[in-house]
């Protein structure tokens, strides 16, 4: 029935409203459980709304859109957009990194805490997320399960610490070999590439690069008659 119902919302079968619990038991000849279960799924994966009082409705643009120039959470983007939001967690342990040591302001032996995670919008891959943070300030997440929750979240209510401003560099690129299988990107599919230097005041906390897979996401930038601003350089 589930996979019934995504095929017809594909296919532009309902393009105002999504049928209800009691139609959908009268077509299929099911009980009202079994709906039930099929529509959360059918949520959950982003094929259709979840606005309670509201009737559900098929999503057509199922891309996540971010803001450039402001700190976002990936995990408070996802549930904002009504997905369901989970990680599967490939990377959790403390090393030593030279380069990215370096570029959070440190000796390059100083340890530091790993994170890997594949993100999960709606049971979809949406992107491939590395995290570096000083283990001295980082080192009580480590107990941490991160498939449900923020890195930003976890941090602030463990040590204080939140990343409150930073830089980034966005590039588009074609994934290699590894992030096209891990991501599910479709042929001929580009990918954005972010890396993320993330500041608790003058202190540097957080060094982040994300493979985004590009058919999911969207930048989006606002602009006035006073000013907007693009730096435009080389990778």
């Amino acid at each position: 029935m589930r996979a019934d119902l995504r095929r017809r919302a594909e296919d532009g079968e309902f393009p105002e409203v999504f049928p209800g619990e009691l139609e959908l038991t009268a077509q299929y000849d099911v009980s009202r459980t079994t709906v039930r279960e099929a529509l959360r799924a059918l949520r959950a994966e982003g094929v259709v709304t979840a606005e309670r009082g509201r009737p559900s409705r098929v999503v057509t643009d199922r891309s996540l859109t971010q803001p450039v120039g402001a700190l976002y959470s990936l995990f408070a983007s996802v549930r904002a957009a009504g997905l369901s939001q989970r990680s599967i967690v490939r990377r959790l342990d403390r090393r030593a990194d030279g380069v990215v040591a370096a570029r959070l302001g440190l000796e390059e032996s100083t340890p530091l805490v790993h994170l890997e995670r594949l993100r999960l919008a709606g049971e979809e891959p949406l992107a491939l997320d590395r995290v570096w943070l000083p283990a001295a300030l980082a080192a009580p997440p480590l107990d941490v399960d991160f498939s449900h929750t923020s890195v930003y979240d976890e941090l602030a209510a463990r040590t204080g610490v939140r990343p409150i401003e930073g830089e980034e560099r966005i590039r588009a690129l074609m994934p290699g070999r590894v992030e096209r299988a891990v991501l599910e990107v479709p042929p001929h599919a580009a990918v954005f590439a972010i890396d993320r230097l993330g500041r608790d005041g003058e202190r540097r906390v957080e060094w982040r690069t994300t493979v985004v897979r590009g058919d999911r996401f969207v930048l989006r930038a606002g602009f006035s008659a006073t000013g907007y601003h693009v730096t435009v350089g080389t990778s």
